[in-house]
């Protein structure tokens, strides 16, 4: 007797053959075939001709549909079930394949049977296989129904030629979540039938027999399959070919009617994001790395236990003090705090890799070009604390400019990107394009991935001894400001050099100060007062930095002595302005840098700082009417003949030390006056108010409006307040300064304003065999005298001499409408003394000592005995210098 029951088609074996599953419960399946037919049958070693097109006839028509099945007889041995089906649409199995030409009735169909019913059945699908035959349907059309199968991808030459596309297929089977047997119908006499690898997404895995033992699935791999089961199975998809594995198996965006499969599966908890597929997807990764947070922020499945990463929400602002190397940098803040810092998900060339070791000199130095005391913003991607041996660390994002710095290396080839664990989420947000520049370093073969060593540059220690420092000396000494890289600061005034154009590492020591010793390595190495400020003061503005030497001599044990700038600044005067050096006068005027050096250093005692912190002037008083005159050598600065230079003058400022700013009457000024009116029309135009970019750094030319009388003048910045976004600028044509907000600034990149068409006018002078007060009333009176008997005058400057070294004139200034009789010693440098202003310095330089300049050092001198005699200025207590 015939039983029936309802099921759901879940997959066709061929033409002919069905498997149902359970309507209640899915897992449970059965074998169904139809009765008194035959199909093609589908093999691995190669398809029976229309094998395919039969089977895909009954797998369009019943595939996820529920079928009513009638059993007509069931084979004794194997317990295979035959029979006939119906849809709920009214279509029959087998009559509606037989019809279309699908199926072919077996021939020894009902030999046996003495049903009346089963061979009345049997002549109506003859009569419908009669109908096919004659119609040339199905089956019946001939010969030509051969489709060759391919099971594995072949040579290179599959992904020169389908790679990127879209195509056809049909999913035979699904092994597990993220792994699947797809037929690819790419053209219609040729198939293929290959492993296939979702793109972008790992699921766990299921239960499998390996070597005879059944390992058990992970968490949730049997559920990933069911769900891509239900969804795929035998259903036609798009596959988007991206790539293969490294075991040849293809990888493939699997595009389900409703999507992509490998999204539904992450946003169900069911899948992770794989990073290895990353460079394979570009963009579209950005979709599924999306779904696998949706999911990890709900806690489903897999996520369950998903701890989201704790990090600062805002960038910070940051100044890279250090380069550890290509991948670990030391930044501070702006309360001086430092944090070292990992770049996120890259790493620098490693030690024990033969073909990375060679580059982690030149990585670095990239990096340390790049960064090395610029402003940076800093994203912290994660932290780790210390633990089995690893010291604590942090890792983050930094980008300068809006570059980001880890992508940039790893774009030029000197860091690769860090495969992480998947459960790891210290990594750098944009992590998929760090592995897409990855793949463009490689096929580009930049840096590591060039197959070839780079230069190793050599530096050979030329204060290795006294020998070899006196050998490079000549060299150096020849030369101004040589460029070199400060790769460490021994103490507050000892560092080592490289110099890269000379091949040549040496000792710099810094002439004309002595800073205190920093403490050593062990606890027994201690150091003298403010010599650990004075090490950290080195660090924070030279170390690493570039930068440039004057050498003048070496010492005895192969140091050199010398000028150190950053920034085109001397070191030695910023330690000695901070209190943190002080001042070897012997040194100093034999380096030539004596009066800057002095000058900060009565700075830094006037401000209490470091070393003088317990400073008495009254002190200073003693030790200079005690001190000899200093004993110097041949080789110190004489003039045998009066200089000859005058020129016409206008002081345009006088600083707070009493440096005057001058002005050369001529060419120049008549220049400036011609630009100074095209300038003021340009900035009076609405349409060029423009402010500058934020973070303008010191020694940028701008545009400033002077706030005494509103007017617009060129300027450079001398220095930088963050915090407030204030810079103190100085106007190069006149001198004087003053601080201005960074919005009140404008740019000054007009080629018609820059200082290459009109040169900065303002010089810097100083009054000739001149010695200002040191304290600040007096020098205060001092300064108003001057403003009084030059200011608005057109003057005239003897030019005495003129210190190249540190660019600074030194003049006796005429008044050539002075109505002093004696107009051979008339003078502003001899005014200023004969009122008590000023006075004769008791220490004259090598140069003011020439006998040519005997004559006017007496008139001077007698000047001053009048000013003392009459008890003015600075001596209306009486002479102090006699003690």
């Amino acid at each position: 007797m015939a039983t029936s029951f309802l099921a759901n088609a879940k997959l066709v074996l061929s033409g002919d053959t069905i498997v149902l599953a359970s309507t209640n419960n899915p897992s449970l399946e059965r074998t169904f075939s139809f009765a008194f037919v035959a199909a093609p049958r589908l093999s691995r070693d190669g398809d029976e001709p229309f094998a395919f097109q039969s089977r895909e006839y009954l797998r369009n028509l019943v595939v996820g549909k529920q079928v009513k099945c009638t059993v007509v007889y069931t084979i004794p041995g194997s317990g295979r079930e035959y029979g006939t089906a119906l849809l709920q649409d009214g279509t029959e199995f087998p009559d509606a394949l037989v019809k279309a030409g699908w199926l072919k009735v077996r021939e020894d169909a009902g030999r046996k049977e003495e049903s009346e019913e089963v061979l009345e059945r049997l002549n109506k699908l003859r009569a419908l296989e009669s109908e096919a035959k004659s119609a040339s349907l199905g089956l019946h059309a001939g010969t030509d129904g051969v489709i060759q199968v391919q099971n594995d991808l072949g040579g290179p030459e599959f992904m020169n030629e389908w790679k990127g596309k879209t195509v056809d297929g049909v999913v035979e089977r699904v092994i597990s979540g993220d792994r699947l047997l797809v037929r690819l119908l790419l053209t219609e006499k040729k198939h293929w039938q290959v492993m296939t690898l979702i793109a972008g997404i790992r699921t766990p895995s299921t239960e499998r027999v390996a070597n005879g033992q059944t390992q058990p699935a992970e968490e949730f791999g049997n559920e990933a399959r069911s769900f891509v089961e239900q969804r795929l199975l035998q259903r036609q998809v798009k596959i988007k070919i991206v790539g293969a594995s490294p075991q040849a198996q293809l990888v493939a965006a699997v595009i389900h009617p409703r999507g992509n499969i490998a999204e539904f599966l992450l946003q169900e908890g069911l899948a992770r994001c794989n990073d290895f597929h990353s460079t394979m997807l570009g963009a579209d990764m950005a979709t599924l790395r999306a779904a696998e947070k949706k999911a990890q922020a709900a806690h489903l499945r897999l996520h369950k236990n998903h701890v989201a990463k704790a990090t600062d929400s805002k960038d910070l602002e940051m100044t890279v003090t250090k380069i550890i190397g290509a991948d670990t940098v030391i930044v501070r803040n702006k309360t001086g705090d430092e944090r070292r810092i990992n770049l996120s998900s890259v790493r620098g060339p490693r030690a024990g890799e033969p073909s990375e070791a060679p580059f982690r000199d030149e990585a670095k130095e990239f990096l340390r070009k790049k960064l090395i005391g610029k402003h940076v913003r800093l994203a912290i991607d994660g932290a780790k604390a210390a633990s089995d041996g690893f010291e604590a660390r942090e890792v983050g994002t930094i980008t300068q400019n809006g570059k980001n710095i880890g992508l940039w290396l790893v774009q030029e080839g000197y860091c690769t990107v860090i495969r992480h664990r998947k459960d790891d989420t210290d990594r750098a947000p944009n992590y998929d394009e760090l592995l897409a520049a990855q793949e463009t370093a490689k096929e580009q073969k930049k840096g590591i991935w060039s197959g070839k060593a780079p230069k190793v540059r050599q530096y050979v220690d030329m204060s290795e001894s006294a020998q070899k420092a006196k050998i490079q000396l000549s060299t150096l000494a020849r030369q101004r400001k040589v460029p070199g890289i400060v790769d460490f600061c021994k103490s507050g005034s000892r560092f080592t050099i490289l110099i890269p154009r000379e091949g040549a590492k040496l000792t710099l020591v810094l002439a004309g100060v002595r800073a205190p010793r920093a403490p050593g390595r062990t606890a027994q190495e201690k150091g003298e007062p403010f010599g650990q400020e004075a090490l950290e003061l080195a660090n924070r503005r030279c170390n690493q930095r570039d930068c440039e030497i004057d050498v003048h001599d070496i010492d005895k044990v192969g140091g050199f002595i010398g000028d150190l700038y950053v920034n085109r600044e001397s070191f030695a005067k910023i330690l000695v302005e901070e209190g943190l050096a002080s001042v070897h006068e012997y040194s100093a005027e034999k380096a030539g840098n004596a009066t800057e050096l002095l000058a900060a250093q009565q700075r830094a005692k006037e401000g209490r700082k470091g070393l003088w912190q317990d400073w008495d002037p009254s002190q200073d008083v003693d030790e200079e009417a005690e001190a000899a005159p200093a004993d110097y050598t041949a080789g110190d600065v004489t003039i045998d003949k009066k200089p000859q230079d005058y020129r016409d003058i206008v002081i345009t400022n006088v600083d707070a030390a009493g440096r005057l700013k001058i002005q050369e009457v001529g060419k120049g000024t008549v220049a400036l006056t011609s630009l100074m009116n095209e300038f003021k029309k340009f900035h009076s135009d609405p349409k060029n108010n423009i402010p500058i970019k934020d973070n303008p750094k010191a020694g940028d030319f701008v545009a400033a409006r002077f706030s005494a009388d509103g007017e617009w003048y060129r300027a450079r910045i001398r220095s930088n307040d963050r915090a407030a976004k204030v810079a103190e600028v100085v106007y190069i044509d006149y001198g004087n300064s003053e601080k201005q907000p960074w919005s009140k600034l404008r740019p000054l990149d007009q080629p018609q304003f820059s200082t290459q068409k009109v040169k900065a006018q303002a010089i810097d002078a100083q009054l000739s065999f001149v010695q200002l007060p040191v304290s600040s009333d007096y020098l205060s009176d001092a300064i108003s005298f001057l403003y009084e008997i030059t200011e608005g005058r057109q003057l005239v400057g003897s030019f005495d001499f003129v210190d190249n070294k540190e660019n600074l004139n030194y003049i006796t200034i005429f008044d050539p409408e002075s109505k002093d009789s004696n107009k051979a010693t008339a003078s502003v440098n001899r005014d200023i003394i004969l009122n008590g202003h000023a006075m004769v310095p008791r220490k004259l330089k090598p140069w003011e000592r020439s006998p040519v300049f005997e004559p006017i050092l007496k008139s001077l001198r007698e000047a001053e005995t009048v000013a003392k005699d009459k008890r003015l200025g600075m001596w209306e207590y009486g002479d102090i210098t006699e003690d």
